[in-house]
C-alpha cells in the first residue's frame, strides 16, 4: 500500500556531479500523486529506499546523512501539516494547494499566513472556473479539432449572445440561471430586443431558426460541461428549439446556364465570382470548400473533397460546363474569397442576368409574420449554389440516396430541408410521373367504367 506521503530518490535522474535529487512524494488519492522537491540531492548508491532514508555510511562531501535525515523529516512534517490544513479549510484538490503552498524553506511560523494566501487564490480560482464564460472558452478549445472554422464562429455568437443578455437585463448570468424563467426571457430578448452588431442601419431581434440555432448549442454547451462533471446537472426538459421551414430560393438548370451565358465583358472582375458560382451550382459544394478547391482534388474528370463542416469525403462527377470551368478558370489557383464578398457579387451577377422577378418570403418575429420582398437576385446566397443542385437533382428524379453521396448528408431530414420548390412545382412533377406511367388515364381499355349498379337489379 502507498504511504500518503514518502520521500524517494529519483535515480533516473542522475546530475553531472552524481548526485540524484530526493523528493517528498504525495499520494492524494489512488491514482494521483505529486512530488515536491526538498532541495536534497545525494548518489542513488546512498539512497536507503527499503528505510526511506538516506545511509549513514554517505560521503562527507554530500553532508551530514543525520542532518539530512532529520530535515527531511521536517519536511515530511510540513506537507502533512499542510494536508490538515488543506482539509480543514475544505480544499478539494489536496494535491495543487499543497504543491503550490510547499517550500523547504517554509517555517512553521509563516504557515498560517502562506496557507491563507494560497486558499485565498484557490478559491478565486475555483470560482473563475465556474464562470460560465470562462467554461464557454475552454468547451470551444475542445472543439477547436473536431468542427469547422465556421461552427466555432457560431459557437463565438452563442456566448456573445449570452454577454449581450446579461448587459441588457443587467444580472450576472451562472450556471444556475438556466430555468424556466431564465429561457422565456432569453428567447424574448433574442426576438425582439437584441442589436445586430456591425450593421449601418440599426436591427432589432433575430430570426427564429437563429433563435433555435442558438438554443442548440447552448444546450449542447451545458450537456458537455454536465458530462465533465464540472457542473451539476441541469434539467433542460424545457428548453425547446424554435425553428421555422426556412424560405429561400433556388436556380432551375435554365437559370444557371443563364448566369452562366451573362455577357460579363463590361464587368471583368466579375468574371472568377460567376464561374466559381456557376461550379458551385453543379456540384453542391458549400462556401467552405468550394473556395478551397486545389488542382489535385480533379482525378479522372471527378472531384474528390473533403468536405470541412462535416470531415466527410465526397466523390463528385462533373458535368461538362464544370470541368470547363475548373480546368480552365481554376486548374491553378481558386481567388481568395470571403462570404460576404462573394455573395455581394453574385447578387450584382443575378442582376445582370436578368433574374429580377419579385419574390415574397415571410418570417416569424414573435406572433407576427413579417413578409419581405424583393427580386429573385437579391435573395441569391453562396448557400443558393447547394440547394439548387439538392433540388434539380430531386426535380430529375436521382435517387434521393445518390444525391446525399454527393451533398455529404448524413439525414434525410436534413437533405429535405434543402429541397426548395412550390406547390406549383411539384404538381407538375407529380402530373409529369402520371403521364409517364400510365398517361394520365386510370384505364387503359376502350371499356367504360361502371361505378355503380342500378340497387334494384
Amino acid at each position: 500500500m502507498l504511504l500518503p506521503i514518502k520521500p524517494i530518490c529519483r535515480s533516473n535522474r542522475i546530475k553531472k556531479d552524481g548526485t540524484a535529487p530526493i523528493f517528498l512524494q504525495y499520494c492524494y488519492s489512488r491514482t494521483k500523486r505529486t512530488l515536491l522537491s526538498t532541495g536534497i540531492a545525494v548518489p542513488p548508491e546512498y539512497w536507503q529506499r527499503k528505510h526511506l532514508r538516506i545511509s549513514p555510511q554517505l560521503p562527507p562531501q554530500f553532508g551530514d546523512a543525520s542532518k539530512l535525515n532529520d530535515e527531511l523529516l521536517r519536511q515530511k512534517r510540513l506537507v502533512e501539516d499542510l494536508v490538515a490544513e488543506a482539509t480543514k479549510k475544505q480544499i478539494e484538490d489536496k494535491g495543487a494547494f499543497v504543491k503550490k503552498t510547499f517550500t523547504p524553506t517554509l517555517d512553521l511560523q509563516s504557515l498560517d499566513e502562506r496557507v491563507t494566501v494560497v486558499a485565498k487564490q484557490e478559491t478565486v480560482k475555483k470560482e473563475a472556473k465556474q464562470d460560465i464564460y470562462y467554461q464557454f472558452d475552454e468547451y470551444i478549445k475542445t472543439k477547436e479539432r473536431k468542427v469547422s472554422k465556421a461552427t466555432l464562429t457560431v459557437y463565438g455568437n452563442v456566448k456573445a449572445h449570452l454577454q449581450a443578455f446579461e448587459k441588457y437585463r443587467q444580472e450576472k448570468i451562472s450556471f444556475a440561471s438556466f430555468d424556466f424563467n431564465f429561457y422565456h426571457d432569453f428567447i424574448d430578448y433574442l426576438t425582439f430586443e437584441h442589436v445586430h452588431i456591425r450593421r449601418q442601419e440599426v436591427l432589432t431581434g433575430l430570426k427564429l431558426n437563429t433563435i433555435g440555432k442558438t438554443i442548440k448549442h447552448l444546450r449542447g454547451f451545458i450537456k458537455d460541461r454536465v458530462k465533465r462533471k464540472i457542473i451539476a446537472p441541469i434539467d433542460l426538459t424545457d428548453f425547446k428549439i424554435p425553428e421555422e421551414e426556412c424560405d429561400a430560393i433556388y436556380l432551375s438548370h435554365q437559370e444557371i446556364a443563364t448566369i452562366y451565358q451573362t455577357d460579363l465583358s463590361g464587368h471583368p472582375h466579375l468574371i472568377e465570382y460567376r464561374d466559381l458560382f456557376v461550379l458551385a451550382c453543379l456540384t453542391g459544394l458549400r462556401f467552405s470548400d468550394f473556395s478551397t478547391l486545389k488542382p489535385e482534388d480533379l482525378q479522372r474528370d471527378m472531384l474528390y473533397k473533403k468536405q470541412e463542416k462535416s470531415d466527410h469525403w465526397v466523390i463528385i462527377p462533373l458535368r461538362e460546363e464544370a470541368k470547363h470551368i475548373f480546368t480552365r478558370q481554376f486548374r491553378e489557383r481558386i481567388p481568395a474569397l470571403t462570404n460576404p464578398e462573394f455573395n455581394r457579387h453574385i447578387k450584382t451577377i443575378g442582376k445582370l442576368a436578368g433574374l429580377n422577378r419579385s419574390i415574397k418570403f415571410s418570417y416569424k418575429k414573435g406572433n407576427k409574420s413579417i413578409e419581405v420582398i424583393k427580386p429573385k437576385y437579391d435573395w441569391i446566397t453562396s448557400h443558393t449554389a447547394r440547394r439548387s443542385f439538392c433540388t434539380n437533382e430531386f426535380l430529375a428524379g436521382t435517387p434521393v440516396e445518390l444525391i446525399m453521396k454527393i451533398s455529404g448528408h448524413k439525414r434525410t431530414k436534413d437533405f429535405y430541408k434543402y429541397i426548395r420548390i412550390s406547390p406549383e412545382e411539384a404538381a407538375n412533377k407529380i402530373k409529369e410521373l402520371w403521364i409517364k406511367r400510365d398517361g394520365m388515364r386510370l384505364v387503359q381499355t376502350d371499356t367504360k367504367i361502371v361505378l355503380s349498379k342500378d340497387i334494384n337489379n
